[in-house]
């Protein structure tokens, strides 16, 4: 995986988004802001059969690695889906600032650092003084938490004067 996305456009002539010019894109760090800073995602996954499931989730996406971190119980449909097909897309709430990423998702066991990291940031990001640090942190760690690496990302800003001329892709592979 790049360190940091390779910019593109994504392949859509009929909105008149050039194909090679790359002049009006959006820069990695204003999706990155997006996904940093979005309260509620959506988290898209399919069961082995293709059949998808759409639900959202409260998670963060941590900068340093471009990654995404949520949790949810063990026997939620999308963890299950997860398991027979790690692929996977999360979204930002915005539909009109866009960030759409695609990416696969592996479960990490929560006594790892790297979980740790994600409960630390999902904490200093969700609480809000109605549980203690501890109770969420044995809340997290009850749970499953799934990591999603992203392949490429989209984004997009629904605004006539905007879309054509900054639809971008970001592409990690």
């Amino acid at each position: 995986m790049l360190d940091k996305p390779r910019v593109e456009r994504p392949q859509m002539a009929a909105y008149d988004v050039p194909d090679d010019d790359l002049e009006g894109t959006l820069p990695w760090e204003w999706g990155q802001s997006r996904l940093v800073d979005n309260r509620n995602y959506w988290v898209v996954t399919a069961n082995a059969a293709g059949r998808p499931h759409s639900m959202p989730v409260w998670g963060v996406w941590l900068t340093a690695d471009d990654t995404f971190w949520f949790s949810c119980a063990p026997s939620a449909r999308k963890a299950r889906n997860l398991a027979e097909n790690p692929r996977c897309t999360v979204t930002i709430d915005d539909t009109v600032e866009c960030v759409s990423v695609e990416g696969t998702g592996r479960f990490v066991d929560t006594s790892t650092p790297d979980a740790d990291r994600m409960i630390n940031a999902w904490i200093a990001k969700y609480g809000d003084g109605t549980s203690t640090p501890d109770q969420m942190r044995e809340f997290l760690a009850s749970n499953t938490v799934i990591e999603v690496r992203p392949e490429r990302a989209f984004g997009l800003i629904e605004r006539p004067e905007d879309f054509s001329l900054r639809a971008t892709r970001w592409n990690w592979s």
